[in-house]
């Protein structure tokens, strides 16, 4: 959408067991000029966390090996100021202000717009 939106090279971490949902999200923050990092589980992505430099995650809650709420708790413990943006259409939502409890610093509820996931994102880093 607007580029000068997105700081230069903020790298936004996509966390989703299902290979469309990164694709599509790595298209929309890739259109915002955000740097796309992917991980289909929550332990690659806490590898991730470990060894790259990520500005924000963004997790689905719902996932095999590690789902999103363990992410999330771990990357509170290891990583406090790293912004963590939960989203997952299980469940109709129900599951996203558990999220927030548990550290999330927003939620979105799939299916996700490209301006949906660039506010949140934009929000993120301005937090």
């Amino acid at each position: 959408m607007m580029k000068q939106d997105a700081p230069a090279g903020a790298v936004v971490l996509v966390v989703d067991d299902d290979d469309g949902v990164r694709q599509v999200l790595r298209l929309m923050l890739e259109s915002g000029g955000y740097r796309v990092l992917e991980a289909a589980d929550g332990r690659k992505a806490l590898e991730q966390v470990r060894s790259e430099n990520i500005d924000v995650v963004m997790t689905d809650l719902v996932m095999p090996e590690q789902e999103g709420f363990e992410t999330i708790q771990a990357i509170r413990r290891e990583r406090p100021s790293l912004k963590v943006i939960a989203m997952s259409g299980a469940f109709g939502g129900e599951f996203l202000h558990i999220a927030k409890l548990l550290g999330a610093l927003s939620t979105l509820q799939k299916p996700l717009k490209v301006e949906q996931v660039l506010a949140a994102v934009a929000d993120a880093l301005a937090s």
